[in-house]
């Protein structure tokens, strides 16, 4: 009886595990071992990072809109508040978009909260 060893299908298996491992240095690109420890640890990282990239720009949003609205005279805090009593739906990355691109615009927005905590 000749001994099957499924050749397609593993070969199949190792040649997209060495894709995802396209770009990896040494022995952790060519050994299936490696290999598959390395490409594991990766989309574990890869999983993780894509949640911390979403904090991270709403921390570098929030620094924005907070050194513009320090520039226009009020706290960041104090600026949410406003734009919430004004009921302005604007958010984080598009108010720290209009504070470098369109400062004027977002001189515009900071004298309405502003106002609307003076009211």
């Amino acid at each position: 009886m000749v001994r099957a060893t499924n050749a397609v299908a593993s070969r199949r298996r190792k040649s997209r595990l060495r894709h995802l491992a396209k770009g990896f240095v040494g022995d952790r690109k060519n050994h299936l071992r490696l290999t598959t420890e390395a490409v594991m640890r990766a989309m574990a990282y890869n999983y993780r990072h894509r949640k911390e990239r979403k904090r991270d720009f709403r921390r570098l949003w929030i620094v924005r809109i907070s050194a513009a609205a320090k520039i226009n005279g009020i706290s960041y805090s104090k600026f949410i508040c406003g734009l919430q009593r004004a009921q302005i739906d604007l958010d984080r990355k598009v108010l720290a978009d209009m504070a470098i691109r369109d400062p004027a615009g977002f001189a515009a927005v900071a004298t309405q909260a502003k106002q609307a905590l003076a009211a």
